[in-house]
């Protein structure tokens, strides 16, 4: 299992490599698609992947991403609105044959997984994406790997011990402080090759710290879905690892954590 687990881990940072690096259409494709197959997962942990309402929910991520791919990014909020009331248009043509809550519930899965999985391909949009990206997965990952030894070494008092029982507060701020700090460095060794910012170091760090305190409510969201259903992993499509959803759960969150940080700091800060 954990040779499998490590060659898998390999191929998928070879190809989140080569794809972020490239951005552009590759990458909006990739996410997409991603986006695609997590909404599955999803709505199978729900039970709701092979009813109409989950079409309904797969044909809005196609043209939530058009917009993206066409830069229509200003008609957004109206596609979201509009997403929703065709959601309740079929919740009331169709009454009763759907509960209110698959109806919120496929709403709930566009909006969480694709609409929150895309803020991976707008941060690289961003001037000074092709770096400000990666700030994405360091603050994630250097979150996840720096709050288990921090938790080791000096955890004593549990986060959320129902959903998470080996997660401690003090492994939380040890991830956070530590992402900070790998922000902040980060920040520091390319500051030469940002344009639009004038702080990078500053900008990273908090970006970071931000996103950390973000992608560990992602992972515990996503605990607490497969706990209220009984489920220990979304699915098998990446041996090893499970689901789309088991690998890309805390970079949902921390995406448009990363996103927001950094235009905050451009625009009221620096």
């Amino acid at each position: 299992m954990f040779r499998k687990r490590l060659i898998s881990g390999i191929v998928l940072v070879i190809l989140a490599v080569i794809l972020v690096s490239l951005g552009g259409v590759p990458l909006l494709f990739a996410v997409a698609l991603i986006s695609l197959v997590g909404q599955f997962e999803l709505y199978r942990a729900l039970s709701i992947e092979h009813k109409s309402i989950a079409f309904i929910g797969y044909a809005s991520t196609v043209i939530y991403y058009l917009l993206v791919m066409f830069e229509g990014r200003a008609y957004m909020t109206a596609m979201i609105v509009g997403t929703l009331m065709v959601f309740m248009t079929a919740y009331v043509v169709t009454f009763p044959e759907y509960k209110t809550e698959e109806i919120t519930t496929a709403f709930f899965g566009m909006c969480y997984v694709s609409v929150m999985l895309s803020y991976l391909y707008l941060t690289r949009a961003l001037g000074d994406g092709r770096y400000l990206v990666w700030l994405i997965f360091l603050s994630s990952w250097g979150c996840d790997t720096l709050a288990y030894c921090a938790g080791m070494l000096f955890g004593r008092h549990k986060m959320a011990p129902k959903l998470s029982p080996k997660k401690t507060w003090e492994g939380a701020v040890g991830g956070v402080l530590g992402a900070s700090l790998l922000g902040f460095l980060f920040g520091t060794i390319f500051a030469g090759y940002m344009d639009e910012m004038q702080s990078p170091a500053y900008t990273c760090a908090f970006a970071c710290g931000v996103g950390a305190v973000i992608s560990m409510i992602g992972d515990l969201a996503a605990s607490a879905i497969k706990r209220n259903h009984d489920i220990k992993d979304y699915g098998n499509l990446i041996p090893g690892h499970g689901g789309v959803l088991d690998r890309f759960d805390s970079l949902l969150f921390t995406a448009p954590a990363i996103y927001y940080a950094i235009q905050f700091m451009n625009e009221f800060v620096i």
